[in-house]
């Protein structure tokens, strides 16, 4: 059965679409079929990850929820763009589908001025997992809370909650994992990014599992190369050996258990 998988985080800046591409490449390159949606209409962006040519891109989630086409039309196969290192094309063994936002102004300010029916996201989710036949479909959320991202954790089999070591993340991430509960989301992780390296790892870890009784599922490190690959890939591939990766790892071993 498909699992629905929702990567959240209550403010801006935490990494969450970098986290979302990267651990659902790692997903994909173990065989799985993988779709990934960018519900985050008001600022999207992970289709740069995956270097998707938008003068290619003639449909987009927008279109689906004006009722401009069946969602499954907005899904590119993104999977042969995908390269390891500077190698080969990475093999993706069940395939790897990006749903984007539209980055058209006039897009996003018609959202912005009219807002669209959220009941259609969870019917679009729904008929992506039978058409695309998905093992799992990750859902990119937009940050904080509204009716999108609520609907987003409500269907959610598992929920990453992404916080940095920062104050107001941590406030913050309260909320998400207060509201979380009240959703009854079936399994939730906290993922912790853009940690110092020079921070002990494991007292991190310990004591956001203690303030909200919740499991970390990665402590992940603030890294130089990932600021310098400047969204230009997913970091996975491009540095498959580096620390970074390995903590995408052990989230992704999370999600697949």
């Amino acid at each position: 059965m498909a699992k629905i998988v929702s990567i959240h985080s209550f403010r801006g800046g935490t990494g969450k679409s970098n986290i979302t591409a990267n651990i659902a490449a790692l997903v994909a390159r173990k065989g799985h079929r993988v779709g990934i949606i960018d519900t985050d209409i008001q600022s999207p962006g992970i289709h740069i990850l995956f270097g998707l040519d938008e003068e290619k891109v003639d449909k987009t989630l927008n279109d689906y929820l004006w009722d401009r086409c069946a969602i499954e039309d907005a899904a590119y196969d993104v999977g042969a763009l995908l390269k390891v290192g500077k190698g080969e094309v990475a093999v993706m063994g069940g395939g790897i589908y990006l749903i984007p936002s539209s980055l058209k102004a006039g897009e996003i300010a018609k959202v912005l001025r009219e807002g669209y029916d959220v009941g259609l996201l969870n019917e679009g989710f729904q008929k992506l997992i039978q058409k695309l036949e998905l093992d799992y479909l990750f859902i990119d959320t937009h940050p904080g809370l509204n009716e999108e991202t609520l609907l987003s954790i409500a269907i959610s089999d598992i929920l990453l909650i992404v916080l940095r070591p920062d104050q107001q993340d941590y406030q913050g991430t309260a909320v998400a994992v207060d509201v979380a509960r009240k959703l009854d989301v079936p399994r939730m992780f906290l993922v912790v990014n853009k940690v110092l390296p020079s921070y002990d790892f494991g007292e991190v870890k310990e004591m956001v599992e203690e303030a909200y009784g919740c499991e970390v599922a990665g402590v992940l490190p603030l890294s130089e190369d990932m600021a310098r690959l400047g969204s230009s890939g997913v970091f996975c591939l491009e540095y498959p050996e580096h620390p970074l990766t390995k903590g995408f790892e052990e989230i992704a071993t999370r999600v697949m258990e």
